[in-house]
């Protein structure tokens, strides 16, 4: 069979999935406009449309359910676009708009809003219905570009901003967001670089009894330095690396200094270590982490593991067996951030805890706040039925110290007892405030 040029013209230019035109189509679209307003250059924009987490809903009912959700995505956007724009589908589950009659920010914004709400509705798969966001990124000629790859790079640094505010987000370019993104691109490989090199360093903050304010334990926080940006805070770095993809690598790494740190003290005292969100979704985790134990010579029955009720329910199947796999080794989970989760009865059902952790929020208040008391008072008395040891974070001065130990709470965890600090003044805390510790066990434990 003999294809026209014609036909051979209209594949060059045609998504065969969708029928939608591609990135040829989209191309020549700007190159129009463009030629058309040379004399008076006035703005038009183009989009970029990104389905949130679609990737494991392929994974999930197969690529033929994924095909058929981008299908309805197409019919959706060619049935809502305004006459004169066009719609085309780039790689993967990413759609991008020409809109010739889009001028300013606020227009774009506004039918950014439009999309988001067409493309949230159900997707019918036969059997079942599917749910989706979407992020856009959308970039106004001439300020964000003077030709078609200009204006879609800058299309896409819009919603690389919104992909990292969350889900369903909407980005119109600017200089000042591409100066952000620059920022956090020099800042993702400065982390990788760190990573590499093993740069972050581990600083342990003690948890102590609060009968006797005896340390029993120390929780290891990451902290990173950079020679050239200075202190990031965790509440920076930890989530990029989720986000990027290198969290792994970052917490072994971290994990295996925390553990030979915890080498050279008495054998009594635990070593509390986060997991992420990302973690509990790979079933690899409890074979690393042990592995990880075993290489170093760290008695898995000193390690505790800190989980965020948020960090479970992305897999709670994944996380399950992980947890599993962990405490049959001997190591403790514990349930970090406890009462401010959305469901956090449930998930103490759900899953085996060895200990709960009450947030600092509730802490903060508990002398000046009677609704704050009366929720530790009930999280304590849930914890003692339940018979999970309990934590209370965030203490920073004697009157919370007290008012915790007389509601009956068996340790803290605070500014009060100790700040953060690194491996040998750690040392150095230990031998100074843990009055057991023997001679020998000072040297060598």
């Amino acid at each position: 069979m003999t294809v026209s040029h014609n036909e051979l013209q209209a594949m060059a230019y045609t998504d065969p999935l969708t029928g939608l035109g591609n990135r040829n189509r989209m191309r020549d679209k700007v190159l129009q406009i463009s030629a058309e307003r040379a004399s008076d250059p006035a703005p038009f924009t183009i989009g970029i449309a990104n389905l949130d987490s679609f990737k494991p809903i392929n994974d999930l009912f197969g690529s033929s359910a994924g095909d058929e959700i981008l299908c309805q995505v197409a019919h959706r956007l060619r049935a809502c676009i305004p006459d004169g724009a066009l719609v085309t589908r780039h790689d993967g589950d990413e759609f991008a708009f020409v809109l010739p009659l889009i001028f300013e920010r606020a227009s774009a914004e506004k039918f950014g809003q439009m999309i988001r709400e067409v493309l949230s509705a159900p997707y019918d798969l036969g059997d079942r219905n599917v749910r989706l966001s979407a992020s856009l990124g959308f970039a106004i000629y001439p300020f964000a570009g003077e030709d078609c790859e200009e204006l879609l790079k800058s299309a896409e640094t819009a919603l690389y901003r919104s992909k990292r505010r969350g889900r369903g987000q909407i980005t119109v370019y600017s200089r000042e967001i591409a100066q952000e993104m620059k920022r956090a691109t020099q800042l993702e490989q400065a982390l990788r670089n760190a990573i590499i090199s093993d740069a972050i360093d581990v600083h342990f903050q003690p948890i102590v009894s609060l009968a006797n304010n005896q340390v029993v334990g120390f929780e290891a926080l990451a902290r990173w330095n950079d020679p050239d940006l200075g202190f990031v805070s965790p509440g920076v770095f930890v989530p990029l690396a989720e986000e990027r993809g290198f969290i792994d690598a970052l917490s072994e790494a971290l994990l295996r200094k925390a553990a030979e740190a915890a080498l050279s003290w008495p054998r009594e005292l635990f070593l509390s270590f986060n997991l992420s969100s990302a973690q509990l979704m790979d079933p690899g985790t409890s074979g690393s982490i042990l592995s990880i134990l075993g290489r170093v010579g760290f008695d898995p029955h000193r390690l505790e593991l800190e989980i965020t009720e948020t960090a479970v329910m992305g897999s709670a199947d994944t996380a399950h067996r992980i947890i599993a796999d962990l405490r049959a080794a001997g190591v403790r989970i514990s349930l970090d951030d406890f009462g401010t989760g959305q469901s956090s009865l449930g998930r103490l059902r759900d899953f085996i805890f060895d200990k709960i952790k009450i947030d600092r929020a509730f802490v903060s208040r508990i002398n000046s706040d009677r609704a704050s008391e009366h929720i530790i008072k009930a999280i304590l008395s849930m914890c003692e039925g339940l018979e999970l040891e309990v934590v209370a974070e965030g203490i920073e001065d004697y009157a919370e110290a007290v008012k915790l130990r007389t509601l009956g709470c068996g340790m803290g965890q605070g500014y009060h007892f100790g700040r953060p600090a690194d491996g040998i003044a750690t040392l150095r805390f230990l031998h100074e405030n843990y009055y057991d510790m023997a001679p020998a066990e000072r040297v060598s434990a």
